[in-house]
């Protein structure tokens, strides 16, 4: 009892920076003092910031440097992913909201928005190993047989070794999405999980099967 009222306690007396290095340590602490206080402070800034990053991580799996130079999908990145990037988060919280009340779930859009901006942080520190990247290879990280070998010794380990970086960071992200689904919707592990796919599962299969139908024909 003592150890919940302390805990308590603790939930709800973080300062700004403790948001941000608790994060890693107790991030159902974190994300449940965010949730009791409608926490919005920097909820924009992260949302503008995750939307680029998804930018740049779709600008790789694209390939887009096959016909793109270096500077335009530098451009289009921040412009596009920060102005936009935003937009797919507030529908996918909508719709996190909407499948979540199947299982009784109790977040509204806002607060699941306001934890996904939260939780993104991760991948946001990704962008920080993604210049160096940039630097070294250009546009050769954004094409499909893309030359990432050339650079010697010393720069080809600094860069696999920011890469690794990044999925570990992809998969802290991941995790505090979760986590941050289950504090907001007062779900289990599993069905917060099940609550993230179900939008996916719902939505967007259906629509390719549409279109891989309509291609048949």
């Amino acid at each position: 009892m003592e150890d919940a009222l302390e805990n308590n306690n603790e939930s709800s007396n973080l300062k700004d920076k403790d948001l941000f290095i608790k994060m890693w340590t107790s991030p159902r602490q974190v994300f449940k003092y965010i949730n009791d206080n409608n926490y919005d402070k920097y909820v924009t800034i992260l949302l503008v910031l995750s939307g680029i990053s998804r930018a740049f991580d779709r600008a790789s799996m694209k390939n887009m440097g096959d016909n793109m130079s270096i500077w335009a999908i530098i451009g289009l990145s921040i412009i596009l992913g920060g102005l936009l990037g935003w937009i797919s988060f507030y529908i996918y919280a909508a719709l996190v909201s909407w499948t979540g009340k199947w299982m009784k779930g109790q977040g509204e859009t806002s607060s699941i928005l306001r934890i996904f901006s939260y939780g993104m942080i991760p991948s946001i520190i990704a962008l920080v190993f993604l210049i160096p990247q940039i630097g070294i290879y250009g546009v050769e990280i954004f094409k499909e047989d893309g030359d990432i070998t050339s650079a010697g010794l010393i720069s080809n380990i600094f860069v696999y070794g920011s890469m690794f970086l990044e999925v570990v960071l992809g998969i802290c992200t991941l995790i505090f999405c979760v986590i941050g689904i289950s504090e907001v919707q007062k779900l289990s592990i599993g069905k917060s999980i099940l609550n993230l796919l179900l939008p996916v599962l719902v939505f967007l299969v259906p629509i390719l099967i549409i279109v891989l139908l309509l291609k048949a024909f």
